[in-house]
C-alpha cells in the first residue's frame, strides 16, 4: 500500500512540475513577447529562446516579428474626372512596438480591421485628386508616394512600421467601362466623320483641279487647232493663188471639176440650162 508520505511526495512533484512549466515559455525567432503582471506591462522580449515568468501572476502575449500583409477588401471610388473605379490596395507592415500595439488594438484581427479602413481612406483621398491617366502613366509613382506617406503617418499610433503600400488591381466599374466604351465609340465615329469630310474635300479639290486642267487643255488644243486650221487655209489660199496666177484657165477648169464631183453623184437630178455657167467646162476642156 502507498503510504501517505509517498502520496504527498507525488503530489509535491506534480505541483513542482506544474509550477516549473507555468513559469517557462519559449519565444520563437519569428516572435516577440509582451509580459503583463496583473494587467500591468512588465517587459518586452525580442530575443528568441527560453524565458521565465511568475506563474498565475504574469501573462504573456505573443506577436509576430516578421513582415505581415494587410489586404483589406477592395472598394469603389471616384476619380477627379468622376469616373468610378474598383481599387484593391494592400500594405506590408511590421510590429515594432508590441506594447503600443496591445494598448491600441490588442489583436492582429482588430488591427487589420482598423488599419485597413485607414489604408482605404488614404487611397480614396489620393485617387480623388487623380484621374485614370495618372494611375496608368508616369504620375503613378507620385500617387503611390502620397498614399504611402499618408499611411505611414498613422502607423506609429499602432506601434507598427509600414514597409510599403501597393495597389494590386485597378478596374473600371461596369458603368464606367460602358461609359468609356461609349465615349471611345463616339470619338471614333467623330474621327471617321472628320476623315470622310476631309476625304470629300480632297476629292472636290482634285476634281476641281482636274476640270480646270481639262478646260485649259481643251482651250489650248482648240486654240492650237484654230491656229493650224488658219495656217492650213492660208497655205491653201497661197497655193491656189499661186496656181491661179500661173494658169488661170486651168485653175478655173480644176475648180469646175471639183464642183462637178461634189454636186453630181448617183441619183442626182439637176435642172439647169445646158449653156449655163455651171456647165461651162462640162462638154469641153479648158481653152488652149
Amino acid at each position: 500500500m502507498n503510504s501517505p508520505r509517498t502520496v504527498g511526495l507525488v503530489i509535491a512533484v506534480i505541483a513542482a512540475l506544474l509550477l516549473i512549466s507555468g513559469s517557462l515559455f519559449t519565444v520563437h525567432q519569428a516572435q516577440q513577447a509582451l509580459v503583463f503582471q496583473l494587467g500591468e506591462p512588465k517587459r518586452v522580449i525580442n530575443d528568441p529562446g527560453l524565458h521565465f515568468k511568475i506563474p498565475m501572476v504574469q501573462v504573456v502575449y505573443f506577436y509576430d516579428s516578421r513582415i505581415l500583409d494587410l489586404d483589406p477588401p477592395g472598394q469603389d471610388m471616384s476619380l477627379i474626372d468622376q469616373r468610378r473605379i474598383n481599387v484593391d490596395a494592400f500594405a506590408r507592415y511590421r510590429i515594432v512596438d508590441p506594447l503600443k500595439f496591445f494598448q491600441t488594438v490588442q489583436t492582429e484581427v482588430a488591427f487589420r480591421d482598423r488599419f485597413g479602413t485607414i489604408l482605404n481612406s488614404s487611397v480614396r483621398d489620393a485617387l480623388g485628386r487623380a484621374d485614370l491617366a495618372d494611375l496608368l502613366g508616369a504620375k503613378r509613382d507620385s500617387v503611390m508616394q502620397q498614399i504611402t506617406e499618408a499611411v505611414r503617418r498613422r502607423a506609429p499610433e499602432f506601434g507598427v512600421q509600414v514597409v510599403e503600400v501597393r495597389i494590386g488591381r485597378t478596374d473600371l466599374t461596369q458603368d464606367t467601362t460602358q461609359a468609356t466604351y461609349n465615349r471611345m465609340r463616339s470619338d471614333r465615329v467623330a474621327e471617321a466623320a472628320q476623315m470622310r469630310g476631309l476625304g470629300q474635300k480632297q476629292k472636290t479639290e482634285i476634281e476641281a483641279d482636274a476640270d480646270r486642267e481639262r478646260t485649259v487643255k481643251i482651250a489650248d488644243a482648240q486654240r492650237q487647232s484654230q491656229i493650224l486650221i488658219g495656217e492650213g487655209e492660208a497655205e491653201s489660199r497661197r497655193l491656189l493663188n499661186a496656181a491661179q496666177a500661173r494658169d488661170a484657165e486651168f485653175y478655173n477648169y480644176f475648180r469646175a471639176l471639183e464642183a462637178y464631183r461634189a454636186s453630181l453623184g448617183t441619183g442626182t437630178t439637176m435642172v439647169l440650162s445646158p449653156d449655163s455657167e455651171f456647165f461651162k467646162y462640162f462638154n469641153r476642156g479648158p481653152a488652149r
